[in-house]
C-alpha cells in the first residue's frame, strides 16, 4: 500500500478529480483552501498579494496501481501546465479498523 499526495491550484480540482476516476481512484479525502509556495509557482496566499489556493488530495493506492495514477498524473500536468501539480507517493504501512 501507498499513500498519494496531491497538491494543485484549485481551479483545476473538476478535471484533476475526473482525471483520477478515470485512473480508477473511488476514495480519497481532500482539503481546500490551502496556502503555500512551490517551486515552479508562485505564492498562494488567498489575498491580494497572492491571490488563488491550492487543494491537497489524499488516497491509499496498492502497489500494482503506482504506474497506472503515474501516467495520468505525468498526461494531466502536460495538458494543464498552470494547475501547479505536485503528487507524492507515501509508504502507509498499516490501515487501523
Amino acid at each position: 500500500m501507498k499513500m498519494l499526495l496531491v497538491v494543485y491550484n484549485e481551479v483545476a480540482d473538476e478535471d484533476l478529480l475526473a482525471t483520477l476516476k478515470k485512473a480508477g481512484i473511488t476514495a480519497y479525502t481532500k482539503t481546500s483552501e490551502v496556502g503555500g509556495e512551490g517551486s515552479e509557482t508562485e505564492p498562494k496566499s488567498g489575498m491580494h498579494d497572492w491571490p488563488g489556493r491550492n487543494d491537497v488530495l489524499f488516497t491509499v493506492i496498492q502497489n500494482g496501481e503506482i504506474s497506472i495514477i503515474h501516467k495520468a498524473l505525468s498526461v494531466f500536468k502536460k495538458d494543464q501546465p498552470k494547475s501547479g501539480i505536485r503528487s507524492f507517493i507515501l509508504p502507509a504501512e498499516e490501515q487501523i479498523l
